[in-house]
């Protein structure tokens, strides 16, 4: 099994750089640096219970979870999720991303690096960049490391693959705190605490962090029930095999908003998750991107498919994973007025903290644009204060790719 690919790695950038740490018990953070917030003391949550914030605690891995948050000059706030992967049973779990070989896979990232540094990244954090529309808002930056796509409340215990480096040899058990929702909790009751009801409010995230904005902001808009809020998911299209949507999110003990997604959420697809968000707000308004044929998306649905299975009807599980998501968005645009795509040409993975937010511009208009016209316009049923903000795709990106 450790002939699987090698791009299936949802990997987050790690990016030197001098951090500002700062106690979770001190005062909000002034217009203009970043500041982390470390050694957070539990809370009652949203949801009225308990919440201790942990990343996974792999074996030989620093299990301590912070995040950041920066103060801008406008009254306006993005929430951002970070990306990294997920796993969710003895193989996924066992290999973290963790600097091996091509060779190896590797599925999540199990820890907070010390070097990352939110100041260093790129795209929408580009403060000095004239075309980031939010280059003044305020932003909290989450953290990912608990394998779980933001959602986990559960510690799980796995039987080692064997790991090449990591000290997990072969039929060893070894733990994984799956916490994803218990940090986003915590963060968010220091949100509610210590930022002022701001305006608009962004949600978003790349990859794993897409699913994180899809399912969390609900919490978020609860949170500030006076502010415009805008969601966007990117590369976390929600293609998933309906085995995975149950074995994934039973593994995690995964915690939805019960308001908009019932009790169990096992009973709502992948693909089907932000519509249902998307109709129980209305004037939210709710996006998506992604790449034709985004490769890291395209990889972990093969390893759905292979154990998860059955997909789609065609084997081949790019082409399953295209024909997928073109049919998932053509749905949510013919019955969402709140909702819009953009669909470059590619195969990338993520855009939000990449160069590529300002110099994508394969569906005739550049990314950093559209999302600007997103945020400019109003919510409203039906598309009301859409403005031009609308579903773009590059020429060729909505022809269905056909099963060799």
């Amino acid at each position: 099994m450790r002939n699987l690919a090698t791009t299936w790695m949802a990997g987050v950038a790690v990016v030197a750089g001098a951090l500002s740490v700062s106690q979770a018990g001190a005062a909000a953070p002034q217009a203009g640096p970043w500041t982390r917030y470390e050694n957070l003391a539990p809370v009652i949550g949203a949801d009225g219970k308990q919440h201790t914030a942990s990343c996974s605690g792999y074996p030989g891995t620093d299990p301590s979870f912070s995040f950041w948050a920066k103060k801008g000059a406008s009254k306006n706030l993005v929430v951002f999720f970070e990306g990294g992967g997920a796993c969710w049973d003895n193989l996924t779990c066992t290999f973290p991303i963790a600097g091996l070989p091509a060779q190896v896979p590797q599925f999540y990232v199990p820890a907070i690096s010390p070097a990352a540094n939110p100041a260093t990244y790129q795209g929408v954090f580009d403060q000095q960049n004239p075309a980031n529309p939010v280059k003044d808002w305020s932003f909290v930056y989450i953290p990912y490391c608990t394998g779980d796509v933001h959602l986990g409340s559960a510690t799980r215990t796995y039987t080692s693959f064997g790991h090449p480096v990591l000290p997990v040899p072969a039929g060893a058990p070894f733990t994984i705190q799956h916490r994803g929702f218990d940090n986003f909790m915590v963060v968010l009751d220091w949100m509610k605490k210590n930022i002022e009801a701001p305006k608009s409010v962004l949600v978003t995230g790349s990859s794993a962090g897409g699913y994180g904005a899809s399912y969390h902001f609900p919490w978020v808009q609860e949170t500030f029930p006076n502010a415009h809020t805008y969601v966007l998911a990117d590369a976390s299209q929600g293609v998933t095999t309906p085995a995975f949507d149950s074995v994934g999110r039973n593994t995690w003990n995964s915690v939805l908003p019960p308001w908009v997604f019932g009790d169990d959420s096992s009973q709502v697809p992948g693909a089907e998750t932000l519509r249902v968000a998307a109709r129980a707000y209305p004037h939210a308004k709710i996006s998506q991107f992604t790449t034709a044929l985004d490769d890291v998306q395209v990889s972990f649905y093969g390893v759905m498919k292979q154990f998860y299975g059955p997909g789609g009807s065609c084997p081949n599980p790019a082409v399953d994973w295209n024909q997928q998501m073109l049919g998932t968005l053509d749905s949510y645009a013919a019955e969402l007025g709140n909702f819009r795509y953009y669909l470059a040409g590619g195969t990338y993975h993520t855009i939000m903290r990449s160069p590529a937010f300002y110099t994508e511009n394969s569906a005739g208009i550049s990314y950093s644009s559209w999302l600007a016209a997103m945020l400019q316009s109003r919510g409203g049923t039906g598309g009301k204060g859409g403005g031009n903000w609308k579903n773009v795709a590059c020429p060729t990106c909505l022809t269905e790719l056909a099963c060799p």
